[in-house]
């Protein structure tokens, strides 16, 4: 069996960061945590258990909604989906998010698509995913030039939701809601702490249990290389392709 790629080994990643949740929502550009839930489904369905219900914007088969994003609100708003993904072109120590560009609003250098009801989601969903593959200092800031959603809120503010972990093509954190800090938990194979720290912009702290991300069992990527990947294409077929041309 030919070794794990990087992709496969986020995927990986954020299944298990996926344990335990009944249902979990997609964005319409996400193949890489839609591939995680499928694996996560995959293995539950092995294991004759219950199993994960999975929404992705824009799929024709992995979508009970009716009327797209507004839906996706309502039942985030009732408690009704677990789990989420948010990335940014710009994320901080804090764990805001910025979505709409570089610079000092309204006069932005770098303009993105926009916040799109983040603050909302991020509020509401009890297990935010922040994901970005690239992890260097333009994206991993000391502070966000703005706050499209913030990882934190006020004591006095109602909040269900909030940041679980940011994952990105060099490591994983978590957050410690308590000091509002990320905490460096797993280091993906040929990185360092250093290396970590020098393409971090924000600090950060390290847990005791530092360990490097550990490569999943043969089975799991027997599952991811099988009916994962069929089951990915119908939604993300260039992905797909992408993925099966490096095995």
């Amino acid at each position: 069996m030919k070794p794990v790629t990087e992709r496969e080994r986020l995927i990986v990643t954020i299944a298990e960061l996926l344990d335990g949740v009944r249902h979990v929502a997609v964005g319409a550009s996400s193949p890489i945590p839609a591939a995680a839930s499928m694996l996560l489904r995959a293995k539950q369905r092995s294991n004759n258990g219950a199993l994960v219900r999975l929404s992705i914007l824009g799929s024709v088969k992995h979508n009970f909604f009716t009327n797209g994003s507004v839906e996706l609100f309502d039942c985030a708003a009732q408690g009704r989906i677990d789990a989420f993904f948010l990335g940014g072109g710009q994320i901080d120590g804090q764990a805001n998010i910025n979505l709409v560009g570089v610079g000092d609003y309204p006069q932005v250098k770098v303009r993105w698509p926009g916040s799109f009801g983040s603050s909302f989601l991020y509020s509401q969903i009890p297990r935010i995913i922040l994901f970005r593959e690239e992890h260097s200092p333009r994206v991993l800031v000391k502070k966000v030039d703005f706050i499209s959603a913030p990882g934190t809120s006020e004591p006095n503010i109602e909040r269900k939701g909030g940041p679980h972990a940011l994952l990105t093509s060099r490591a994983l954190f978590t957050f410690d809601k308590a000091k509002s800090c990320f905490v460096l938990k797993n280091i993906h194979p040929g990185q360092t702490v250093a290396d970590i720290q020098e393409a971090t912009g924000f600090d950060f702290d390290i847990s005791p249990d530092l360990t490097e991300t550990p490569d999943p069992d043969s089975q799991t990527l027997k599952m991811l290389r099988g009916p994962v990947l069929d089951e990915l294409a119908e939604t993300y077929p260039q992905f797909a392709e992408l993925m099966a041309a490096d095995l």
